[in-house]
């Protein structure tokens, strides 16, 4: 009851979003467009909740941002780039975002993950890309800042800081409002895989994500694992 609820829930926010956050190129459009990115994207709740956090010296993390505090924090932080890992859209969210990145002269990148599958090696490879072309101060930021955020923040950490596995999985923690014990623990599943893949051969990451990586086994191993098996087959 509650799957199909939530089904019905999600065609509701499209239809709205289509109608009503679509457009933000005449006054009335920006109206609409406003209210469904503060009721339907849930921006009322970041008002003061932010979820920033450094992760390295000239990286941060955060949830959605707002056009205001992007702009705060390209003054306050001196910000260059923003990496948004909720994918372009034609939704509020991504136009605002669009919008301030132009005015500010930043530059906005955009790749779509998920909270709660593995991306593919293509994103995977992408995001480590982008992590080396980027200029800093850089910003990355999903819509919570908890699972996607968190999984991007524990790959620079291993990729580009060269931080041993225990300190980068940290970044997918409670601190971040990040619930292992639910289906976005597919993130900490990816770095659980690896790390036993480093203890068996001391692989880097990037390596691994190259040779070994497969989402679909992944996301299969991660249904037993939620399931009880602990063997990591």
């Amino acid at each position: 009851m509650f799957a199909a609820i939530k089904a019905r829930l999600l065609t509701l926010q499209r239809r709205l979003a289509a109608i009503y956050g679509s457009d933000i190129s005449t006054p009335e459009a920006r109206r609409a467009a406003w209210w469904h990115f503060q009721l339907m994207d849930h921006a009322f709740l970041r008002v003061l909740w932010t979820n920033l956090h450094q992760v390295a010296p000239g990286v941060w993390r955060s949830n959605q941002p707002s056009p205001e505090r992007l702009r705060h924090w390209h003054d306050k932080l001196g910000l260059r780039a923003v990496l948004n890992l909720r994918g372009e859209s034609l939704q509020a969210f991504y136009l605002f975002e669009a919008e301030t990145c132009r005015d500010l002269g930043m530059i906005q990148a955009n790749l779509h993950f998920y909270a709660k599958w593995p991306p593919s090696r293509d994103k995977m490879l992408e995001l480590i890309s982008q992590f080396r072309t980027l200029p800093k101060p850089l910003l990355f930021h999903c819509k919570s800042g908890s699972d996607r955020t968190g999984l991007a923040a524990a790959i620079y950490l291993l990729v580009i800081e060269n931080r041993p596995i225990a300190e980068a999985r940290r970044q997918l923690s409670w601190r971040y409002l990040h619930i292992e014990n639910s289906k976005a623990g597919v993130q900490d599943h990816i770095l659980r895989l690896y790390a036993r893949a480093h203890d068996r051969s001391g692989v880097g990451f990037e390596d691994w994500v190259r040779s070994d990586y497969d989402p679909d086994q992944i996301g299969a191993s991660f249904r037993r694992w939620q399931a009880g098996d602990r063997a990591l087959a």
